[in-house]
């Protein structure tokens, strides 16, 4: 066993790689914990309803966060993971992502402004709106992409656990009442604002990266190339954020509010999929005979996770204040998704994204998104928040199975 031990540590890609999960660990241990202290003081000072408008809120501002990601966060890892030795390749890549995610900012703030007027749910609420958008320009600044890259996690887990923790400690001091619910949005946005400068202040100083504007051919021969995974990661939305959005547009803010509570606790364990997928990533894309092991872990931790939840429901819904008839049963449905979520990552991310098969994972996220996109109406009409669970659940099983069903056969 030691000897073992030894090997594993004597290999430097090994101690990379555990670096990164420690770094990684940390860093989405915060994410997990925090929300989970903060949610039940926020349902129960703000109430379900406006905690539901929030929710609608962030709903709409995942669309633009994944039109300004445009893959970058994908195909630019796997590009500095290769080139990360070449600092003429890692300025290009560093001046191209910034260049190309300032245009796509600009499209969004074009489409976000006129939306919130035309709507009327949201122009009642659109103080929560209005703060809410700004932190996108923060998540455009941050390049977490480019530390995950290198492999040097830990200066992102500094620098976010730091604003997280303040940004929780804020919570508790502000937010008193139920009028105090827009002070939530504001306080997520500037802790990504500053996360953001701060990140870009690390890249110029410390890696000595330095932008240089690039012309209009480079920026569209970038979004052409980066089009297939961006649909891949675009058309999930079409079910998992549109599930909510939806919900919100055809019921009220109360039932949107138990709805997202609800996922908020499954996304808990997500995080930690895709934490292990994120960390597995760059190094998969130079050793991939370690997919084998990565495989058996990730679809381990998918269904054990499942069955934790499931039967911790009932507490669940105690501890957190989740008041609803279905919330245990919306609960057990939403883990069901956590196993899928698994695949999805396990063979679509770090499988056939790592072999370029970029092609092949669009196709099956098309299919299952559309499918998720098409069944949200009748089941969220008929069944409203438990309605919105099955077909989350339902359209991340399509999409899981879909991959493993084609790595089956790609295998053979």
């Amino acid at each position: 066993m030691k000897e073992r031990l030894y090997k594993i540590l004597k290999n430097k890609n090994n101690i990379v790689l555990l670096e990164n999960f420690g770094a990684l660990s940390i860093l989405q241990g915060l994410s997990m914990v925090l929300p989970l202290i903060t949610l039940p003081y926020l349902l129960k000072t703000i109430g379900t309803d406006k905690y539901g408008i929030i929710i609608v809120a962030n709903s709409l501002l995942v669309y633009f966060q994944t039109l300004t990601d445009f893959s970058f966060n994908l195909t630019s890892v796997r590009e500095v993971s290769v080139h990360r030795h070449s600092k003429r390749s890692l300025n290009y890549i560093y001046s191209r992502v910034l260049t190309c995610k300032a245009l796509l900012i600009c499209i969004s703030a074009a489409i976000y402004i006129p939306l919130i007027f035309l709507v009327p749910k949201f122009y009642i609420n659109r103080v929560v709106f209005f703060v809410t958008f700004p932190s996108l320009i923060g998540y455009v600044l941050l390049p977490d992409w480019f530390f995950q890259g290198i492999q040097k996690m830990k200066v992102v887990t500094v620098r976010t656990s730091v604003i997280k923790i303040i940004s929780t400690a804020c919570v508790f001091l502000f937010i008193h009442e139920k009028r105090d619910f827009y002070i939530f949005p504001l306080l997520m946005t500037i802790g990504y604002i500053i996360s953001g400068i701060y990140a870009q202040y690390l890249v110029v100083t410390q890696y000595g990266l330095r932008y240089t504007p690039i012309g209009y051919r480079r920026v569209s021969k970038s979004l052409k190339n980066n089009f297939n995974v961006f649909v891949n990661q675009i058309f999930p939305t079409l079910y998992n954020n549109s599930t909510t959005f939806l919900l919100g547009l055809l019921t009220n803010n109360s039932i949107v509010g138990i709805y997202g509570a609800s996922k908020g606790i499954i996304e808990v364990a997500n995080k930690c999929i895709q934490m292990i997928s994120r960390t597995f990533f760059p190094h998969l894309n130079r050793n991939f005979g370690s997919f084998e092991k990565f495989k058996v872990m990730m679809i381990s931790i998918g269904f054990s996770s499942f069955a934790v939840i499931s039967l911790l429901s009932p507490f669940l819904k105690s501890f957190f204040h989740i008041k609803g008839q279905y919330t245990v049963l919306t609960i057990c449905i939403l883990a069901l998704s956590i196993p899928f979520y698994a695949m999805s990552q396990c063979f679509g991310t770090n499988y056939f994204i790592v072999k370029r098969k970029d092609s092949m994972v669009m196709k099956n996220t098309v299919f299952a998104s559309l499918t998720g996109f098409i069944l949200a109406f009748p089941l969220i009409l008929t069944f409203a928040g438990v309605g919105a669970a099955v077909n989350l659940t339902l359209s991340r099983g399509i999409m899981g199975v879909g991959l493993w069903w084609k790595y089956k056969k790609f295998k053979k």
